[in-house]
Order: structure tokens, then C-alpha cells, then sequence
């Protein structure tokens, strides 16, 4: 079993490289999912989850996950082949928690350099929490 701490990690690396573990079997969990930050613009990406919001309607969707563990591990999914066998299995494997959990105080978490927010050679993103809370998240 792996422990990922998200903390100051973007999100996008991080699922990659939870993916490809998840596919080899490793059993993953990602702990403080909602330190975890999106690059980009900060206006830009709220209006781009907003207009995602909105599109559709309530019984079809598309349905975003509003919880920051949630919106993780939908991302997560993203860089899976969910819908085959292989895929299915390794998306089982993983977990993803806002916080950390007591039950991982023992386990020691790590962190990807390459992941790392501080690598960027600009310093525009956005944490998960805070995109959550803008979509809806009824936790803080």
C-alpha cells in the first residue's frame, strides 16, 4: 500500500502518476486531496468548471463531484481505461481522503518532486478546496 500526500501537488501529475501505479497494482491512497492545486488562471478555470455546472440538465448531467476526495479521484478516473477489466480493477485500488485519515498516522506519506508546485515557473493555480467550495461543496 502507497500513502500520496496531495499537498502542494498538481493535480494533473499527481493522477498520472497514480494511474500508472494503479495499473502495475499497487493499492493507492491520496491524502489532503483538497491541497492539491490546479494550474492555470484562476478566473479562467472557475468559469470553465462553471460553464460545466450548467451544461445539460439534472437527470442526464454531466455530473461533477463538488467534494474535494471526490473530484480527485473523478480526476483520477480520467487517466484510467475504467470501462475495461484491467482499468476497473485499478480504479478500485484507489482511495482518496480530504484530510488525513488517523488510521494512516503510522504509514509513511509521500510526495512526487516532479509534482511539485514549486517546479512552476509561474505561480498562477488554484487549490482543489477552493474550486470545490466555488462549485457547491457543503464541507469546508
Amino acid at each position: 500500500m502507497i500513502v500520496i500526500d496531495a499537498t502542494d501537488m498538481v493535480l494533473g501529475r499527481l493522477a498520472t502518476i497514480v494511474a500508472k501505479k494503479a495499473l502495475l497494482g499497487e493499492t493507492i491512497k491520496v491524502i489532503n486531496c483538497e491541497n492539491a492545486v490546479i494550474t492555470g488562471d484562476k478566473k479562467a478555470i472557475l468559469e470553465n468548471y462553471q460553464k460545466r455546472m450548467v451544461r445539460g440538465i439534472h437527470t442526464k448531467g454531466p455530473f461533477l463531484p463538488r467534494m474535494p476526495d471526490r473530484f480527485v479521484r473523478r480526476t483520477i478516473r480520467g487517466m484510467l481505461p475504467y470501462k475495461i477489466a484491467r482499468g476497473a480493477e485499478a480504479y478500485k485500488k484507489i482511495m482518496c481522503y480530504a484530510g488525513s485519515p488517523v488510521e494512516f498516522a503510522n504509514e509513511k506519506a509521500i510526495q512526487f518532486e516532479e509534482c511539485n508546485v514549486s517546479k512552476l515557473p509561474y505561480l498562477k493555480f488554484i487549490t482543489v478546496k477552493d474550486l470545490c467550495k466555488f462549485l457547491g461543496a457543503k464541507n469546508d
